[in-house]
């Protein structure tokens, strides 16, 4: 059973920084594009960033210079580096990955369950 854990959430004040984990584990025998989410209250569901397995990357216009997304593909992790932080960028973050659970089956998609990241004096 895959399950994508993540971590590193919390409250920090307007111009700090926080970094997010999302750890994949159960069965995985490939994963491709990874990426993080997020979700403010009253607000859909948004891209932040993407990283393949091959590291390219790509930014929402409106973290870019501030957000650096990573990867370490032996261990099956995603991390997410916010610095300057807004009171804007408040929201539930969700990491999601592409996974391969079979050596000849495709790529589905899976979710975290979110962790609330909080920028307020």
């Amino acid at each position: 059973q895959v399950q994508l854990v993540e971590s590193g959430g919390g409250l920090v004040r307007p111009g700090g920084s926080l970094r997010l984990s999302c750890a994949a584990s159960g069965g995985i025998v490939s994963i491709a594009t990874m990426g993080w989410y997020r979700q403010a209250p009253g607000k859909q569901r948004e891209l932040v960033a993407t990283i393949t397995r091959a590291g390219n990357t790509n930014y929402a216009d409106s973290v870019k210079g501030r957000f650096t997304i990573s990867r370490d593909n032996a261990r099956n992790t995603v991390y997410l580096q916010m610095n300057s932080l807004k009171p804007e960028d408040t929201a539930v973050y969700y990491c999601n990955a592409e996974i391969s659970t079979s050596l000849f089956g495709g790529y589905r998609t899976y979710w975290g369950q979110g962790t609330q990241v909080t920028v307020s004096s």
